[in-house]
């Protein structure tokens, strides 16, 4: 529904007025903001009356309030009627569908990753499929939303694909939508006879009794000694879930975080209220740039109370809060309302988006105003940039050439080439590529384009670039080149050289066409650094206590 119908400027005006009174209430400086409203609504209002083009005012008045919340944070966001739906999702993890994700691949949408238990994977679609119809219509030129929402809708109803898969042609499949419940823990299982590991992927309603259920089945494990809880790649989501998540490793009673904002009722100290599971187990939480806050309420709050070793690499840096305010017409605004802190007192935010650049850019909190806080035993933490890790782990980089087969979705394809060629494979945790499947993988992408450069031709050809700018290329053409066929790469020796590297990501990719979500921790574990130094500190118990161990306070 257009909230906005063309014309209707009144309504925009209504709407301002509306706004003034809300901004009175909150004794914001009344004159100001009905000038600024009063200017806002003239100036809507003329380019609806006298713009040369005819002017969607919905569209407008979007885009309008849209460029004013992105000058505040990146967080702040105007919902749409239409986009209501989606918001929900990514607050509850639950929606009417057939349970995959999608992705665009030329002028269709394809099947990336099915989940298991639902009914892409019941009717048997695969990764790698190609909608090519939807209802008897083509698919052709569908964005991957405009097919989310083809595939989206009730339980209980049918939808009618045709898809295209390689080795068998065109295929129709009929699917009864369910009821999609994204699990916050895709997976917990024991990465060594004595280490539980449990993955958290998000902060969805359930989430603190996700982990909860995950520990108490890993404890039926007789040998089970310690716990690496993996939060890496997590964005976040609500809060209290993360509350909860805490909750299941410290005892009842127990601050996790405190928000604070401009007004009263955004002040709030958020305890632990449940009994726990185990506040002894030793545990580890992994954590990388892309873990965010929720992840590093949990993180950090775990790190603060002596409660985790902390290992991996820096954490994102998010320590905004935001809620949700209904608007008029079946809309809400997402708004920013406070910061939050740890139990030592920190807040953990990266960027200063109070105090933007002379171009609008935003800086980094610097090094020099960065406080110094204690944890529960005197240890030294720091706010102003995100959790930083008690183990830092070096990331290995990716090879060039693994790079670009990953790019060009060779490996994808590969994976695919192979599902359809072999019916079954060995469990995921014992499936492994052979010396023959490396060799026909090498065939398969034989004839296929995935060139690329290696730093050290980059670096050459940023060289050539500045001597033709200096007026030295003539001198050192020749030499240039010479170095440059010296340094021509070959692409079957680089596959040759990284082949352990490729071989581990061909591994998981292949094992989830067979085991879905599951396999990708089952068969990733083995070779993750991150993973392999948690095991190693958990094997060594007094390393491990060292770290925790209490500080002289100051």
């Amino acid at each position: 529904m257009n909230y906005f119908k063309k014309g209707s400027v009144w309504m925009a005006t209504l709407l301002l007025l509306l706004l003034v009174v809300g901004f009175t209430q909150t004794g914001t400086n009344y004159f100001e903001v009905s000038k600024n409203l009063d200017i806002f609504a003239s100036v809507y209002r003329e380019v609806n009356t006298y713009y040369v083009d005819e002017v969607d005012a919905g569209k407008l008045m979007k885009k309008g309030i849209d460029e004013m919340l992105k000058s505040l944070d990146p967080y702040t966001n105007f919902i749409s009627e239409s986009e209501i739906e989606d918001f929900r999702f990514t607050m509850t993890g639950q929606y009417g569908g057939i349970g995959s994700q999608i992705t665009t691949r030329n002028d269709y949408i394809m099947i990336t990753d099915p989940y298991e238990g639902f009914p892409a994977q019941k009717a048997d679609l695969r990764a790698g499929d190609i909608i090519l119809e939807v209802e008897g219509k083509s698919a052709k030129g569908k964005s991957s939303s405009d097919m989310s929402k083809l595939l989206k809708g009730q339980p209980g109803t049918k939808v009618t694909l045709k898809i295209k898969r390689d080795g068998e042609g065109e295929l129709i499949k009929t699917l009864t939508r369910e009821e999609i419940q994204v699990k916050n823990v895709p997976y917990s299982g024991m990465v060594t006879d004595q280490i539980g590991y449990i993955r958290l992927q998000s902060f969805t309603n359930n989430a603190g009794k996700e982990v909860n259920d995950a520990l108490v089945a890993l404890k039926k494990n007789p040998n089970l000694r310690s716990v690496i809880l993996d939060v890496r790649g997590n964005p976040g989501g609500l809060l209290q879930e993360a509350v909860n998540i805490v909750n299941v490793f410290v005892p009842r009673g127990i601050e996790v975080v405190s928000t604070r904002g401009k007004i009263k009722d955004a002040d709030k100290v958020y305890k632990t209220l449940n009994n726990p599971v185990d506040t002894a187990i030793p545990l580890i939480v992994l954590t990388n740039r892309s873990s965010a806050s929720a992840s590093e309420i949990v993180s950090g709050g775990l790190q603060d109370l002596d409660r985790a070793v902390v290992i991996g690499t820096r954490t994102f840096g998010k320590g905004l809060v935001q809620n949700t305010r209904p608007l008029n017409y079946g809309t809400q605004i997402k708004i920013t309302t406070a910061k939050y802190y740890t139990p030592s007192g920190r807040c953990i935010q990266a960027l200063d988006y109070s105090h933007r650049n002379e171009d609008g850019s935003v800086g980094s909190v610097p090094d020099s105003l960065k406080k110094e806080f204690k944890t529960k035993g005197g240890r030294s933490v720091y706010d102003g940039g995100g959790v930083e890790p008690d183990v830092l782990v070096k990331q290995r980089p990716l090879a060039t050439i693994t790079e670009s087969l990953l790019n060009k979705q060779l490996l994808f394809d590969y994976a695919t080439y192979y599902r359809a060629k072999y019916p079954q494979i060995a469990s995921a945790n014992m499936f492994q590529l052979t010396e023959s499947d490396f060799q026909d993988f090498k065939n398969f992408i034989a004839n296929k384009d995935y060139d690329y450069q290696t730093n050290t031709e980059k670096e050459l050809e940023s060289f050539r670039k500045k001597a033709e700018e200096e007026k030295y290329w003539d001198a050192i053409k020749d030499q240039y080149e010479a170095l440059k066929k010296n340094l021509a790469h070959d692409k079957q020796a680089d596959l040759d050289k990284n082949k352990d590297e490729i071989i581990e990501l061909l591994t998981e990719e292949i094992a989830r066409r067979y085991y879905y979500q599951r396999a990708r921790y089952e068969t990733g574990l083995k070779a993750d650094d991150d993973v392999k130094e948690a095991v190693s500190l958990l094997s060594n118990s007094s390393k491990y206590q060292a770290i925790l161990a209490p500080r002289a306070k100051k």
